[in-house]
């Protein structure tokens, strides 16, 4: 039994339990501060706080780890799928042969939208970005699906994690076409869910669209990469979301939001402009002097993570899906020979290695992306896709928590105190 925490408040001592996970740090359970003491927690990001109990994903930051219900992201990459992982997200385990089958016809069902639904796509501008269809597309799911909006009914709402996990490949691939002035291409359920995500993008009615394995299997290791990463900002924005009581389709398109952000999902699009800002791989000297100049507003993006203080595990990954994919597509581009050479120096520079400026998924993710096809506006659109499956298991852990509250974060106020009305003939 882990002693209590003591916080002095006016001369007296109060005393709060320390709650202690499967693995991790202890957390102080706070929830009686208020009425202990008449003070709140500072806590401006919600940096050292515990805001919810849960079983589905563990990062250490320190060591450099990321488990899925206990299983190690690379192991989970190399050896499985995304959609047996979206099985082990959502239902705590590894499917056997028959759960699989059944849960990838379950999501296979789900893969074509309403037909009235892809009738929106023409109301946005032709040149909208594929994120902002997204907001719009995912929340209009409600005014569709209404068999699946009770979030009391256990049943919808597996129905609606279902429906959520399986369309958005197609909504993604709509909105990509749309941009570009093609046709809309249905699912295509004898492919893999990375394979129909492909296809939907990148064929034409004119010809056949020869989904490459090394393609498939680089998509296949990205959306695994993606597919949930703790309380994350776009997760959290889920949870708060979700708490008030709103739809899930209302959720997700919160957390497809809050996901656009440069600072969170846009952080690959940004690496990638970063690379074609150096353009070849003789400027990378002058890039690097920059990076290390303070007084230079140029920072490496891609590099560092907010939470991992060592390798991201995902990188590590990610690294190996790049160069794969590279040297099979034999693309003749610059950008691609600057990432090669940015992180090998990057990786042996000790000004790089001592303060753990290691390059992390977003590097890689973007020069992967760019690699297949898809255009900048697109990443975040693809990371969507796969953090879906998160969002889902992170939303229906919350509906199946019985202490479960509406989100209400406090503040520290620091506005004017309260004054008295003037009318607007006497202000001067």
């Amino acid at each position: 039994m882990t002693d209590p925490a003591q916080v002095a408040v006016g001369g007296k001592n109060n005393e709060y339990p320390v709650l202690s996970g499967s693995v991790g740090p202890d957390v102080i359970d706070i929830r009686k501060l208020y009425a202990n003491t008449g003070r709140f927690t500072f806590d401006p990001g919600f940096t050292s706080t515990a805001a919810c109990e849960s079983k589905i994903t563990y990062i250490d930051g320190d060591v450099g780890t990321l488990l899925y219900r206990g299983y190690a992201i690379d192991e989970l990459a190399e050896k499985s799928n995304f959609l047996e992982v979206a099985h082990l997200l959502l239902n705590g385990n590894l499917p056997t042969a028959s759960e699989y089958q059944a849960f990838s016809n379950n999501i296979t069902r789900h893969t074509m939208i309403h037909e009235q639904l892809a009738q929106f796509y023409r109301g946005f501008r032709r040149d909208a970005h594929p994120m902002a269809i997204m907001c719009g597309i995912v929340g209009a799911m409600a005014a569709f699906y209404h068999d699946s909006t009770d979030i009391h009914d256990p049943h919808q709402r597996m129905v609606a994690s279902h429906r959520l996990i399986a369309k958005m490949p197609t909504l993604a691939a709509m909105a990509y076409k749309y941009s570009i002035g093609q046709p809309f291409v249905y699912p295509d359920n004898s492919l893999s869910f990375a394979g129909n995500f492909l296809n939907m993008t990148f064929s034409v009615p004119a010809e056949k669209y020869i989904i490459d394995p090394v393609v498939e299997d680089a998509m296949e290791k990205l959306l695994i990469l993606q597919a949930d990463h703790e309380q994350n900002a776009s997760t959290s924005t889920v949870r708060l979301a979700g708490s008030s009581g709103a739809n899930p389709f209302a959720c997700i398109s919160a957390g497809i939001a809050c996901l656009w952000g440069p600072a969170h999902g846009g952080a690959n699009e940004a690496a990638l402009d970063m690379l074609r800002e150096i353009g070849r791989p003789e400027r990378i000297p002058e890039y690097i002097a920059r990076a290390k100049n303070k007084d230079d507003p140029f920072r490496l993006m891609g590099f560092g993570h907010r939470v991992y203080k060592n390798y991201d595990p995902r990188a590590k990954v990610m690294a190996k899906v790049a160069k794969n994919i590279l040297d099979k597509l034999n693309i003749d581009d610059p950008i691609f020979d600057v990432a090669r050479e940015l992180e090998r120096i990057a990786l042996s520079d000790p000004y790089f290695i001592d303060k753990k400026l290691y390059p992390n998924v977003d590097f890689y993710s973007g020069v992967v992306m760019s690699a297949i096809g898809f255009p900048t506006s697109m990443f975040t659109v693809l990371f969507a896709i796969s953090r879906t499956v998160g969002w889902i298991a992170q939303w229906t852990e919350m509906m199946e928590d019985p202490e479960q509250k509406i989100g209400r974060p406090r503040q520290l106020y620091t506005g004017p105190t309260e004054r008295d009305y003037v009318p607007l003939a006497a202000r001067g």
